[in-house]
């Protein structure tokens, strides 16, 4: 049950809050993991074998850290917990990669978030949080985050599920944070990406150079409003029930150097990465050689966490080759380069996208043969522009959503009648666009 569907916004969502805050307050986790169960069962009523096996490994990994949280199993009981979580994962990545099937709804987020728990058991000990395991699988499949994050930090979490607090003004923030992500998705993400649609159906080597650069720009904007959507909608929903979630963006695009975007996009991934993997190799702290080696362990798994394909590969080294390079010499010179600065990040960050969109490194040769024709490479077909001049004024409403002008203009307006005008129009203008056609799924759904 998509969040971008009529039936969530209005058969799910309605009565599932009227249930929720009609329930004491003790039985409220319960509430939600029963509608959590019934969200989750919408999406997977094709597949039923998802949810026994979701449930199987909520159980498994919750006794797994008791145990940790009470210093029994000695050294082997955490490196066999992850192996098996991340086995799984990773089997069914390789299986979707190589025989084209999918991975289970979440699985990719749910498998982080359990990792989280169990190391940070076997980490702090006497200091975790005891959890039922009611609260924890409430926590794990709590439905605003389950299917795409925003990673939680397990103690806020743990925190969170014990006590939180409710009020108006709570709801009616996160109900308005909500609807606003909702308009990034259905708004803008799903026009924008229409022209990105056009794109994949022409070929990739048959567009002309100008739609190229069109198309690559377009994905770039979906793929950010359409993550940066569904994080908000999280958010917002969280407030709604509640919980305090990180926040997942920052203004990405605004960066000054390809290491900044990464710390402003996917905030929540980036800092499991960091916490799990790139500090327990030892960080930076021991030399520019090992702080090299971890940054490539680092997003190879990254890479590898897409998808087991060679264009993911590829994009994750490209990356990886230019954070190293600020980090040795480059981001000195970008400190003084001033606006050069986000020109570059803009720049690199579209070429990497073309490895990203591409379903193939053969497809993603051929687009970067038309986006710099003079490589001579792919076909001579030129398919002119069109109609495409339409997605222009589309492309720079993008652009300026993409600053963090329009997030300040709302802040300053929050709570004020202008505010809820703008709130009302945005939903209605979504439920119309909703009505009169599907929405797009989630990209990062495919993940």
């Amino acid at each position: 049950m998509p969040l971008n569907s009529l039936p969530f916004l209005f058969f799910f969502l309605l009565p599932f809050f009227g249930v929720y805050y009609l329930a004491p307050l003790r039985w409220r986790n319960g509430v939600l993991f029963l509608g959590s169960l019934v969200f989750y069962a919408a999406g997977i009523w094709e597949m039923p074998w998802q949810g026994p096996l979701l449930l199987l490994l909520t159980v498994l990994t919750w006794y797994l850290r008791v145990l940790l949280s009470q210093g029994r199993g000695g050294r082997w009981l955490l490196p066999m917990g992850l192996t098996l979580l991340f086995g799984i994962l990773f089997g069914f990545k390789l299986y979707s990669s190589v025989l084209g099937g999918g991975i289970p709804l979440g699985m990719s987020f749910y498998t982080f978030q359990m990792a989280a728990f169990l190391v940070r058991a076997s980490r702090e000990r006497e200091k975790t949080e005891k959890l039922s395991l009611l609260d924890y699988a409430t926590g794990i499949l709590m439905f605003p985050k389950f299917l795409s994050g925003p990673l939680t930090e397990p103690g806020s979490l743990s925190r969170q599920l014990h006590k939180r607090r409710y009020s108006a003004a709570k709801f009616d923030y996160g109900l308005r944070t909500f609807v606003m992500g909702l308009g990034m998705k259905v708004l803008l993400a799903d026009r924008i990406g229409a022209l990105w649609r056009q794109v994949k159906a022409l070929g990739f080597a048959s567009v002309s150079s100008p739609l190229a650069w069109l198309g690559i720009v377009s994905f770039g904007l979906q793929l950010y409003f359409d993550f940066a959507g569904y994080s908000q909608m999280a958010l917002g929903l969280g407030q709604m029930l509640g919980f305090r979630l990180p926040e997942n963006f920052q203004t990405p695009y605004c960066a000054r150097s390809v290491s900044e975007f990464w710390r402003r996009w996917h905030i929540t991934l980036g800092a499991w990465f960091r916490d799990y993997v790139y500090i327990p190799l030892g960080g930076s702290r021991q030399g520019k050689g090992k702080t090299m080696r971890n940054l490539l362990i680092v997003w190879l798994f990254t890479g590898l966490w897409h998808g087991f394909a060679l264009h993911y590969v590829c994009w994750a080294m490209f990356l990886f080759f230019l954070i190293a390079m600020e980090k040795l010499w480059l981001g000195k010179l970008l400190e003084r380069s001033g606006p050069l600065a986000h020109v570059y990040v803009v720049f690199a960050i579209l070429m990497s996208w073309v490895f990203f969109a591409a379903p193939s490194l053969r497809s993603a040769v051929a687009y970067f043969g038309r986006l710099f024709p003079f490589f001579g490479t792919g076909e001579k077909t030129v398919v002119l522009l069109r109609d495409f001049w339409k997605y222009l004024p589309l492309l720079g409403l993008g652009a300026l959503f993409a600053t963090p002008w329009p997030r300040k203009l709302w802040d300053r307006m929050r709570g004020s009648v202008l505010d809820t005008v703008v709130c009302l129009l945005v939903f209605w203008g979504c439920v119309y666009s909703l009505s009169v056609s599907a929405g797009d799924p989630f990209m990062y759904f495919a993940f």
